[in-house]
């Protein structure tokens, strides 16, 4: 059995932890208190806070600085390697404003998928993106601020002292675990996901991962985590925005936990087409006169051009190329979205051929690592087939 761990900075919000870990505590559930606080005072817990900044790659020196903006900066990375390396975390809570959210959310997305993880704060009431990120943190709003104990903070905080020790002592019902596989999807290429998906449903299960950054983060996340038997990354599409600054970017990191883990991967050209912004008038200034594409109100699409295409396949290329597992990538002459088919406003034969010319130039193909085209545009059934017989091929490879 492992331990509920409560964290934050007790130098600042000492009452308020103490009062959620006794109350997890009274659940039957074993505490560990981390202190985070980065100045002078010395808190009765059970890892202090020079203990967390000991992990911190330059020592407590480079947190203990007397400086709360670097100090803060420094105790956030200093916690991240300290709970990445503990094996006895049943669950995490964690209580703060900004800071303290800014301080406690990196370590928490370190932990695999699936371990409880809360977070008592001032800020989860607006935009928590850059907090949760790929993770499943559960994010509570404090209401009033985390500045004592009130009628309003005692009830926020036993709900979310609650909640964690539900979570951790009632386990998630067995269910049919077969293997599992990654796909990723996006609009334009669903009928081709959901046709390889539930041709695979038999024997796998299949884990859609929706292509739109969040997407990507959270499909490198659960392969990091071990929790991914192969990927079928057919809609590759956020390297578009990364590549032309659009705003589904998963990041320059999109790719690298799968080449590092050496899983089987089965890839395509999903959505390489398409560039995503918000509304028409958010567009940059620069691309207002670009092949543009209003997919709804909040979503404007931006064809990529054949120069954005060879950036593209230059990016894919040396991602496929450091992969240590069978790769088979396919290339689909008939179109790579619903949009890029003839007849549609995204058709451009030549951009493709930049695309694709490029991956085959690349891409060091071997009997290990091998670029194929298709005929068929990507939501044709007969290319779905063609992503499945590449399947079967990387998994007995």
């Amino acid at each position: 059995m492992g331990s509920v761990y409560i964290a934050g900075t007790f130098d600042t919000k000492g009452t308020e932890l103490r009062y959620v870990a006794e109350l997890v505590r009274a659940n039957g559930n074993p505490v560990v208190t981390v202190d985070l606080g980065t100045g002078d005072t010395q808190a009765d817990t059970t890892v202090t806070a020079a203990e967390v900044a000991a992990h911190h790659p330059e020592g407590t020196a480079a947190v203990f600085t007397g400086e709360r903006g670097s100090a803060v900066t420094a105790m956030a990375r200093a916690f991240e390697r300290f709970l990445a390396g503990r094996t006895d975390v049943d669950g995490i809570l964690g209580l703060g404003g900004s800071g303290g959210t800014a301080l406690i959310a990196p370590a928490m997305r370190t932990l695999p998928v699936g371990i409880p993880k809360f977070m008592v704060s001032t800020v989860a009431s607006g935009d928590v993106s850059t907090y949760v990120d790929a993770g499943d943190i559960a994010m509570f709003p404090s209401v009033t601020d985390v500045a004592g104990l009130n009628r309003i903070s005692r009830r926020v905080l036993a709900n979310a002292a609650h909640a964690l020790a539900g979570a951790v002592a009632h386990p998630v019902p067995v269910g049919e675990d077969k293997p599992a596989v990654a796909l990723s999807m996006f609009g334009v290429t669903t009928p081709c996901v959901t046709s390889v998906a539930e041709q695979l449903a038999a024997d796998y299960d299949p884990l859609v991962f929706h292509a739109t950054g969040t997407g990507g983060r959270a499909m490198d996340k659960l392969v990091d985590d071990g929790l991914v038997t192969a990927a079928l990354d057919i809609t590759t599409t956020e390297v578009c925005d990364l590549v032309a600054g659009g705003v589904m970017s998963a990041g320059p990191q999109r790719l690298d936990a799968i080449a590092r883990s050496g899983i089987p991967y089965v890839g395509s050209c999903g959505a390489l087409d398409m560039v995503n912004f918000g509304s028409r008038e958010t567009v940059p200034e620069r691309y207002r006169e670009r092949n543009l594409y209003v997919h709804n109100p909040q979503v404007t699409l931006m064809r990529t051009t054949p120069d954005e295409c060879r950036r593209i396949g230059e990016f894919l290329a040396a991602k496929l190329n450091a992969c240590r597992g069978p790769v088979r990538f396919l290339l689909p002459e008939g179109g790579v979205s619903l949009l890029d088919v003839p007849g549609q406003p995204f058709h451009d034969p030549e951009a493709d051929a930049a695309l694709f010319e490029t991956l085959e130039r690349e891409v060091h193909q071997n009997a290990h690592r091998v670029i194929s085209r298709s005929r068929y545009d990507i939501n044709d059934p007969e290319f779905a087939a063609e992503v499945l017989a590449a399947f079967r091929e990387v998994m007995q490879a």
